[in-house]
Parts: C-alpha cells; sequence; structure tokens
C-alpha cells in the first residue's frame, strides 16, 4: 500500500512534469535546416561587405585616380617639355599667354555608337526650336485675330457714327429749307422720310428708293454732300449746331467740314 502511494507520489513530482529534452524524430532536421540557413545568410552578408568591384568599375577608379594625378618625370611628354625650358604650374606658349591646365578628357563609356549623344543633342534643339515657332506663331495668329475684331468693332462704331451724323444732317436739312419755303429737297434722301404715310406717298417712295439705289452712294459720300449743301446754301455746320451770319463768319469760327476737324 506504501509502494503504491510512492509511485502516486512520482507521478506528481517535478521530475516527472519537466522533462529535460524532447527526442522527438523530426526535431534534429529542423535545427539543422534552421543552422544551415543562418550560416547561408551570414555568407551573403560577408561577400556583400567583401564583394569584388568589376572591371568597368576598377577601370573607372585607375581613370579617375590617373586624371587627378599630375604629369611626372617619366612622361616622355612631360620630359621633353622640361627639355624645352617648360616648369610645372607655367603656362604653355613662348610668351606665356598659353594654357595652364590640360584639356580635359571626355570620356565615352556608353555604348552607343560615336555622335549618336550629338544627334540626340541637335533633334532635342531642333524639336525645341520647332515648339517656340509653334508658339510664336500661334501668339501672332492670336494677336493678329485679336486686332481684326478690334477694327471690326472700330469700323462698326465709325459706321454708327456716320449714319447718326447724317440723320442729323437731313432733319437740320429739313428744317433748314422749311424755313426758306423749300417744299421738295434737292435729292430724295436730303430729308428724313416719314414713318407713316399714305398709299401715293408709299409709291412715290418706292420710285425714289428706286433712284437711290441707283445712285449707289455710301454714307461717307452721302453725309460729305449733305453737308457741303448745308454749309453752301444755309450757312449751318452739324458739328458747331450753328448757321452762320455769312460765309465770312463760317470760314472764321467753323473748325472745318469734317467731324475731324471739330475733335
Amino acid at each position: 500500500m506504501k509502494l503504491n502511494m510512492a509511485e502516486e507520489e512520482d507521478y506528481m513530482s517535478d521530475s516527472f512534469i519537466n522533462v529535460q529534452e524532447d527526442i522527438r524524430p523530426g526535431l534534429p532536421m529542423l535545427r539543422q535546416i534552421r543552422e544551415a540557413r543562418r550560416k547561408e545568410e551570414k555568407q551573403q552578408e560577408a561577400n556583400l561587405k567583401n564583394r569584388q568591384k568589376s572591371l568597368k568599375e576598377e577601370e573607372q577608379e585607375r581613370r579617375d585616380i590617373g586624371l587627378k594625378n599630375a604629369l611626372g618625370c617619366e612622361n616622355k611628354g612631360f620630359a621633353l617639355l622640361q627639355k624645352m625650358g617648360y616648369k610645372s604650374g607655367q603656362a604653355l606658349g613662348k610668351s606665356g599667354g598659353g594654357i595652364v591646365e590640360p584639356i580635359p578628357l571626355n570620356i565615352k563609356t556608353g555604348k552607343s555608337g560615336i555622335g549618336h549623344e550629338a544627334s540626340l543633342k541637335r533633334k532635342a534643339e531642333e524639336k525645341l526650336e520647332s515648339y517656340r515657332k509653334k508658339i510664336h506663331m500661334r501668339n501672332q495668329a492670336e494677336e493678329k485675330a485679336a486686332e481684326q475684331f478690334r477694327m471690326r468693332l472700330k469700323n462698326k462704331q465709325d459706321e454708327m457714327k456716320l449714319e447718326g451724323d447724317l440723320r442729323r444732317s437731313q432733319r437740320a436739312c429739313q428744317q433748314l429749307d422749311a424755313q426758306k419755303n423749300i417744299q421738295v429737297p434737292r435729292e430724295a434722301w436730303y430729308w428724313l422720310r416719314l414713318e407713316e404715310e399714305t398709299e401715293e406717298d408709299e409709291e412715290e417712295k418706292e420710285q425714289d428708293e428706286d433712284e437711290y439705289k441707283s445712285e449707289d452712294l455710301s454714307v461717307l459720300e452721302k453725309l460729305q454732300i449733305l453737308t457741303s449743301y448745308l454749309r453752301e446754301e444755309h450757312l449751318y455746320c452739324i458739328w458747331c449746331g450753328t448757321a452762320y451770319e455769312d460765309k465770312e463768319d463760317l470760314s472764321s469760327n467753323c473748325p472745318g467740314p469734317t467731324s475731324a476737324d471739330h475733335d
């Protein structure tokens, strides 16, 4: 009975619970794989630190070192210059007006052919010049369009001003002719036409319009003719708005027979 109790106590003891080592069959293999991976990573890091430079990189380094170092006496060309009196740091030429430093080397390291970079540069310049020309032409076209619009607007304003001056002249001519008991205008278009007329008057108006159209006069021409008639017949200037006493008074006090003279 006591022996059984001892066995049960051994079952509940720490020695039974704490297993010293796990001896499962697959565990040693997993440990070997992990260890191999660690060694491989360490080797890769070491190779990366101690990586050997390529031939191209070594050649570039040797070239840079050689270009940075000045020529020494072992160089045959430099030795010949020294025999002819040249000293290190002295400018070339008899009078010492030449260059001091050697002409820098432009070393080509790419795989493109000779002249390829110059060709690319030329094409880029041509493309840039073409773009500048397009921009210049577009700006010129925009300026020309804006100028044409301003001219059309100015012409429209000038035309409206001429038509207004013509109507004023016709109105003044009709009033002044009426004051002199002139019943019929010298020309049909000298007077403003009434908006409401009888049928007979409308027929006469159509005939007069046909005659007027046949004359083919511009607004400016009609204005010049009518203002001349007003000045000669009535001594009147529409821009001054005054009827003068005589021709001498008109020529002395009126700036001129055109609108520009009164600006």
